[in-house]
C-alpha cells in the first residue's frame, strides 16, 4: 500500500488478532447521488486516497490516467478510481453504479458511487436498495437541483433514514457561510417534506481534501465532523425493533432421506432450537430442532445469518416461503397497495402481466390501476394511465397466490420487490409494498358444487377458448364466424366474443392507445374464461396486437383449453379489403393507433393454428379448425 501501516508486527499471532478484530467491525453501506458533476466520483476517490487505502501501482496508474483522461489540467484526477467504462472517462461523467469497498480502524465501508444523470436515475435506484446511509452532493454553485430531488425522493423511498448534505466545491464560492447555510435550510426543508429526519450537512471541497479527512482552515465558522469522522460514528441501527422472527427459505438442503432443512438469512428477529414457527403462506406449524450452519450447530440465531433450520415436523415448505415466529407472523396477501418505480423504455401499462419477486419468491403480478404518479420535485399527485422510464407511481398490485409480506418500511426483504418482463426476463421495475388492500382479506373464492367439468360433460363437449388474432381486414371474423356456425349445427354449444361487438358494450368506455388495448384483452379473456367455466366454446375475435397479452389471456385457461388461431394475412392485402377505409385514414393521419400502420402488431410464436389467407379460401380454412377439434 502507499503507507504501510507500521503499527502491527509480522507474527502469526497479531496477524491473526487483526484479522479477527477486522472481521467483527461493524459495516456501513452507503451511496453518493446527488445531479451530474456535483463531485460524487472525486469525493470517493479523495476519501480512498486520503485514507491511504491505495496500492502503490493503483496510485501510479491513477497519476497516468489523470495526464490521460483527467479533468484537473494534468492534476490527480480522483474521479478516474471510480469511473472505470470507458464512456464515463471520454464523458466525464459515472455511468453505471461503481461499487468500492475500504475500511479503517473504527469500521468498514462498502460505497456505491451512482451516476448522476437522469437517464440513469434507475441505476441509482439499484445501488440505493442496500444503503444505510446517502450521501447527497451538492455543487456550492448550484444549490438544490431536480436531480437532487429525485434522488432525494428515492433516497426516502428505500428507505434510507440518514442523509449526509455534503455541500460540495465550497472552494469554488470562497467558503462563503452564507451559500452553506441556504443551501442546507433549503434540503432541510426538502428533507422534511420527504420524512428524512437526521440530515448532517457538512462543508467540502472533495478535490482538495477540505474537511473530508481533516478539519479544514477555510471553514473556521463550521465546528462539526469531518466527512470521515461522520461515517464512522453515525448509527444506522434497525431503528424500529423487529417483534419477530422472519426467515424467507431460499433453498430446500435435502443431501440425503435422513435430512431436510431450511437455507436462508435471517431477515429480522433471532431464533432458537425449540421455538414455536409457522410456515407461510401454508399456516403449519412446528418447533425448531437445530439451526445449522457450516461452523457447526448454533445456540441462538439472529438477523444477518445465514443458516438452515431443521423441524421438528415434515413440513411442506419450498423456496419462497417464510419460516416466522408464530406469536408475531407477517401478514398474507395477494393484493397490495405499492410505490412503483419504472426502469424500462418501454411504458409500464395496467392489466399487462409480469413476474413479481419478493426475497426469495416470484408469482405472477398484475398493475391493476396506477392511483397516481408522483412529481418528483413537488411530490404531487398526478393522474397518470402509464409510467415511462424513470417515473414513480403509486399502484394497486395483484398477485395470482398469496405471499408473506411486510410493508416496506419495517422489513425491506419482504417488503422491497421487483417487477420482471416474461418475454425478455428483464428487470423492468422496483418497488416497495406499502400495505394489503382490504378487499385482499374480505375476498374470497366461493365453492361451487357444480363444477366446469361437470357443465361441459351435460352438453357432450370439452370447454375451448379459440383466441383468434390478426390484422384488421384479416378475416378474423369471418373464419370465427363459420367455424361456429359449423360447432353449432353439430350440436355444440358456443359463443363469438367480436372486438367490434364487445366494444359497443363492455369495453365502450376503451379507445385504442397501448393502455386501453391491454385492459380491452384483460377484460375480454375474463369473460372468455366465464365462458369455459360454464361449459362453451368460445370463439374470441380479436386483433390482441401484445404477445404479452395473449399470454395473460393464455395462462388464465387450464394447459389445452386455449388454442390460438394466427390468421395470417399480408398487410398489403388487408388494405385491400378493408370495406370501412380504416387503413386509408390511418395513413392519412386521421386515425391514430391503429395496428399496422402507427401500432405494432406482435405475430404469435408458436400458435396451436396459423392459417393464411391468401392462398387458402375462409371456408377451408375454417374446416381445419373444426375437424381437429373434433379428432381432439
Amino acid at each position: 500500500m502507499a503507507v504501510a501501516d507500521e503499527n502491527i508486527a509480522a507474527t502469526p499471532v497479531t496477524v491473526a488478532a487483526y484479522l479477527k478484530q477486522h472481521e467483527t467491525k461493524g459495516l456501513l453501506r452507503f451511496i453518493t447521488c446527488g445531479s451530474v458533476d456535483d463531485g460524487k466520483s472525486t469525493l470517493i476517490g479523495r476519501l480512498l486516497h486520503d485514507t491511504k487505502l491505495l496500492f502503490d501501482d493503483q496510485l501510479a496508474a491513477l497519476e497516468r490516467d489523470s495526464k490521460r483522461h483527467g479533468t484537473q489540467n494534468g492534476e490527480i484526477d480522483f474521479a478516474l478510481l471510480v469511473d472505470g467504462l470507458a464512456a464515463e472517462r471520454e464523458q466525464g461523467i459515472t455511468i453505471d453504479v461503481a461499487y468500492r469497498f475500504f475500511s479503517t480502524e473504527q469500521r468498514k465501508f462498502i460505497v456505491a458511487d451512482c451516476p448522476g444523470h437522469e437517464q440513469y436515475t434507475r441505476n441509482m435506484a439499484t445501488g440505493a436498495s442496500t444503503a444505510d446511509l446517502a450521501i447527497v452532493l451538492v455543487d456550492a454553485r448550484k444549490g438544490l437541483l431536480t436531480q437532487t430531488r429525485r434522488h432525494s425522493y428515492i433516497v426516502s423511498l428505500l428507505g434510507i433514514r440518514h442523509v449526509l448534505l455534503a455541500v460540495n466545491k465550497m472552494d469554488l464560492v470562497g467558503f462563503d457561510q452564507g451559500v452553506f447555510d441556504e443551501i442546507v435550510a433549503g434540503y432541510r426543508e426538502l428533507a422534511a417534506q420527504l420524512g428524512i429526519a437526521d440530515v448532517t450537512a457538512i462543508p467540502l471541497s472533495a478535490l482538495r481534501g477540505d474537511n473530508m479527512i481533516l478539519r479544514s482552515d477555510a471553514t473556521p465558522w463550521y465546528d462539526g465532523p469531518t466527512l470521515l469522522e461522520h461515517l464512522e460514528t453515525v448509527d444506522v441501527g434497525a431503528g424500529e425493533s423487529q417483534e419477530g422472527f422472519r426467515l424467507p427459505v431460499q433453498w430446500v438442503c435435502r443431501p440425503d432421506q435422513n435430512f431436510r432443512g431450511f437455507a436462508g438469512t435471517v431477515a429480522a428477529g433471532g431464533i432458537r432450537p425449540g421455538d414455536e414457527v409457522v410456515a407461510l403462506p401454508s399456516g403449519r406449524r412446528s418447533r425448531v430442532q437445530r439451526i445449522v450452519t457450516a461452523d457447526g450447530d448454533l445456540a441462538q440465531a439472529q438477523e444477518g445469518q445465514a443458516i438452515t433450520l431443521t423441524l421438528t415436523d415434515e413440513l411442506d415448505i419450498s423456496r419462497g416461503d417464510v419460516i416466522a415466529d408464530i406469536a408475531h407472523p407477517p401478514q398474507i396477501a395477494d393484493q397490495f397497495a405499492a410505490h412503483v418505480l419504472w426502469m424500462s423504455d418501454a411504458p409500464l401499462l395496467p392489466g399487462r402481466r409480469y413476474w413479481l419477486k419478493v426475497g426469495a419468491r416470484t408469482v405472477n403480478a398484475t398493475v391493476t390501476e396506477i392511483k397516481h404518479k408522483v412529481d418528483i420535485n413537488t411530490q404531487e399527485p398526478l393522474a397518470a394511465k402509464s409510467l415511462d422510464l424513470n417515473e414513480v407511481g403509486f399502484c394497486n398490485l395483484f398477485l395470482d397466490q398469496d405471499i408473506a409480506f411486510e410493508p416496506y418500511r419495517e422489513n425491506r426483504t419482504l417488503g422491497g420487490f421487483v417487477l420482471i418482463d416474461r418475454q425478455t426476463n428483464a428487470t423492468v421495475a422496483a418497488g416497495t409494498l406499502e400495505f394489503a388492500l382490504r378487499r385482499a382479506g374480505n375476498i374470497h373464492w366461493q365453492h361451487l358444487d357444480v363444477t366446469r367439468q361437470s357443465r361441459a360433460a351435460l352438453k357432450q363437449q370439452q370447454a375451448r377458448c379459440l383466441w383468434f388474432t390478426g390484422l384488421s381486414g384479416s378475416g378474423k371474423s369471418t373464419i370465427a364466424n363459420l367455424v361456429d356456425k359449423r360447432l353449432h349445427a353439430l350440436g355444440h354449444h358456443t359463443y363469438i366474443l367480436d372486438g367490434d361487438n364487445v366494444r359497443h358494450g363492455l369495453n365502450k368506455d376503451l379507445g385504442f392507445t397501448d393502455e386501453d388495448r391491454v385492459e380491452n384483452i384483460r377484460r375480454v379473456a375474463e369473460v372468455a374464461k366465464l365462458m369455459t367455466d360454464a361449459g362453451l366454446i368460445v370463439l374470441v375475435s380479436f386483433i390482441s396486437p401484445f404477445r404479452a397479452e395473449r399470454r395473460m389471456a393464455r395462462d388464465l385457461f387450464p394447459s389445452g383449453e386455449f388454442l390460438e388461431v394466427f390468421v395470417d394475412t399480408p398487410l398489403e392485402l388487408c388494405e385491400q379489403r378493408d370495406v370501412k377505409g380504416l387503413y386509408r385514414k390511418a395513413r392519412a393521419g386521421e386515425l391514430k393507433h391503429f395496428t399496422g400502420i402507427d401500432s405494432p402488431y406482435e405475430t404469435p410464436e408458436s400458435p396451436e393454428f396459423h392459417l393464411h389467407t391468401e392462398t387458402d379460401a375462409a371456408e377451408v380454412l375454417a374446416q381445419r379448425i373444426v375437424e381437429r377439434l373434433l379428432r381432439e
